[in-house]
C-alpha cells in the first residue's frame, strides 16, 4: 500500500493550496482516509477526515470553514482544498487511511500513512 501526498509549498497568508493524496495497493472506497498535520515541536493532529459512508466529513475546529476535503474513488485520490491560510497552518501534512467506516477521531489506529508534504504559510 502506498499513499503519496503532494501539493504542498510556500504560500502567503490568505492564500490557497490544494493537497492531493494518491493511493495504491488498496480498495480505496473501503477505507476512511484523512489529512493530519504536524507542526514543529507539536504533536501530530487530525485536520480532516472522509469516512467510507455518506456521513459528514470531519473538520478540526482550527480549520473548519477554511478547508474542504473530497475524495475521488474512481481515481483513488483524496484532496484537501485549503483557503485563507494562516501562519499557524504551517506543518507537514500527511494522509492516512483506516479500513472500514469507523474512526477514532485521532491519529491512532490508522492502518497506513503516507510521507508528508510541507506546507509553509509565510510572507
Amino acid at each position: 500500500v502506498q499513499l503519496q501526498a503532494s501539493g504542498g509549498g510556500l504560500v502567503q497568508p490568505g492564500g490557497s493550496l490544494r493537497l492531493s493524496c494518491a493511493a495504491s495497493g488498496l480498495t480505496f472506497d473501503n477505507y476512511g482516509i484523512g489529512w493530519f498535520r504536524q507542526a514543529p515541536g507539536k504533536a501530530r493532529e487530525p485536520v480532516s477526515f472522509s469516512r467510507t459512508s455518506d456521513g459528514a466529513p470531519y473538520y478540526a475546529p482550527a480549520v473548519k470553514g477554511r478547508v474542504t476535503i473530497s475524495r475521488d474513488n474512481a481515481k483513488n485520490t483524496l484532496y484537501l482544498q485549503m483557503n485563507s491560510l494562516k501562519s499557524e497552518d504551517t506543518a507537514v501534512y500527511y494522509c492516512a487511511a483506516t479500513y472500514g467506516s469507523s474512526w477514532s477521531a485521532s491519529v491512532y489506529g490508522m492502518d497506513y500513512w503516507g510521507k508528508g508534504t510541507q506546507v509553509t504559510v509565510s510572507s
